[in-house]
């Protein structure tokens, strides 16, 4: 649950399907109202215009028939009588006496007076449609004043409002009214999120391969000018990464010639000790040169990438360390078949062995399946390096103050070309010490085809 929050997808399923569903209960509730209040006008309405239809109708009667029509009056839920002189107790005016003595013409008085419970208790019995008998609420009593001065005691029952008649299918509706908002919100978060998913990858895939395919610019006009800013920035990128590839390799090829001439040139030198030591400069110098150039094609994605097995890649660089004179020995059984640079890979783990070797006598090489990476480790037996030093040392032309081997020290950038390799890659490569003892260099690699 906390990862669909956390997506934008999520977010806007959720805040979609709230909105319309709140703004639907908002919408439901004054519609409610709004139909309780008309009914609740009808019904006081209807009240007040049976009340008076009947007052009329009494009088228009002749005083013999008068009783015997009162006398049927609870069949239309009235208590009817002619009053006495013990029902002038008078009451404040409730709405339905106002109201009355609006409707009634002039020559009528209308008072509320005290009802008696043996007068509501007989319209409960006779209505029991109106009021539950175990409600038993108090009726309302007047005193009607008919043109002839005659008197009219009436009990009425107090309008009940209607309670709220829920459809039966209201849960069902409830429910297929959520779940097409639902879907509704999903395919608008789906249609918003997918550029936004795309971009996202696409700038994944930017840091593995400079020479991806652009992004195609369709959609809204939002979405095809950010895609057309991205397929902008990865031209300046490549732009820029190509020149300075460009510019690293010709100005180490270009030092090749001069440092060869140097070289024959040093031969001539009558003192040997000085011709040895020129020479052995010559010869740094010549192999820094080379791993420029080598760092300069560590930066070319250009090679096609190729599938592979990982266990063959491995056995191979280590049976040609192994001839070459080279302590290493290989483990490898990850079974994986992946989608690689051949020859940049290959560099990679070369740089890393020759690494292992020059500084830490040996070069032990295991590598296993992980869940979606090969993980190839190569350990040596140096001293190791210290802890703030272990990110450092990937740095072009860094070396450590104290040579980890008191004979040799690279260039410093033997860990920069494998780096950049693994990560074009979408690999990761990183140092620790070993907790027996040496470096351990750990190279994951994705067995899925980078993109």
């Amino acid at each position: 649950m906390k990862s669909i929050l956390q997506s934008m997808t999520g977010r806007v399923v959720l805040i979609l399907v709230c909105g319309v569903i709140l703004s639907a209960l908002l919408t439901l509730s004054l519609t409610v109202g709004e139909r309780q209040r008309m009914i609740g006008q009808f019904r006081d309405f209807h009240a007040v215009e049976r009340v008076a239809q009947f007052v009329l109708s009494v009088e228009s009667l002749p005083a013999e028939l008068r009783d015997l029509y009162l006398a049927a009056s609870l069949g239309i839920g009235i208590q009817a009588e002619l009053a006495t002189p013990g029902d002038d107790l008078r009451q404040p005016s409730s709405e339905l006496v106002s109201r009355l003595a609006k409707r009634l013409s002039e020559g009528h008085e209308v008072r509320s007076v005290s009802a008696r419970p043996s007068d509501c208790q007989r319209l409960y019995i006779r209505m029991p449609q109106i009021h539950p008998p175990e409600f038993l609420p108090s009726c309302e009593a007047m005193l009607v004043t008919l043109q002839d001065g005659a008197q009219l005691r009436l009990s009425v029952l107090p309008p009940r409002p209607p309670p709220f008649a829920a459809p039966r299918d209201l849960v069902t509706y409830g429910l297929l009214f959520a779940l097409s908002v639902g879907v509704l919100a999903a395919v608008i978060a789906r249609m918003t999120m997918r550029p936004l998913k795309q971009l996202a990858q696409a700038a994944t895939e930017l840091g593995n391969n400079i020479e991806r395919p652009p992004l195609p610019e369709q959609g809204a006009t939002e979405i095809r000018q950010a895609a057309a800013a991205f397929n902008a920035m990865q031209m300046r990128i490549r732009h820029h990464i190509h020149q300075r590839s460009h510019i690293l390799a010709a100005i180490t090829h270009d030092l090749q010639t001069p440092l060869t001439r140097l070289r024959l040139r040093l031969e001539k030198v009558e003192d040997g000790d000085l011709r040895e030591k020129l020479i052995s400069d010559l010869s740094a110098m010549q192999t820094m040169v080379r791993e420029g150039l080598d760092l300069a094609r560590s930066l070319d994605t250009t090679e096609a990438p190729q599938r592979l097995d990982l266990d063959s890649l491995i056995d191979s660089v280590a049976a040609d360390a192994s001839d070459a004179g080279q302590p290493v020995s290989a483990d490898a059984h990850t079974g994986a078949s992946l989608m690689a640079r051949p020859v940049a890979l290959r560099r990679c783990l070369t740089n890393l062995i020759d690494n292992a070797v020059k500084y830490g006598e040996l070069a032990k090489v295991n590598a296993e399946q992980g869940s979606g990476f090969a993980v190839i480790r190569i350990r040596d037996n140096g001293p190791g390096i210290p802890e703030d030093e272990l990110e450092k040392v990937f740095d072009p032309f860094y070396r450590l103050e104290v040579s980890r081997s008191r004979d040799t020290g690279g260039t410093g950038l033997g860990l920069t070309i494998a780096r950049n390799i693994a990560e074009q890659h979408g690999g990761t490569l990183r140092l620790r010490n070993h907790p027996e003892g040496g470096l351990e260099v750990v190279l994951s690699l994705p067995t899925k085809a980078p993109r």
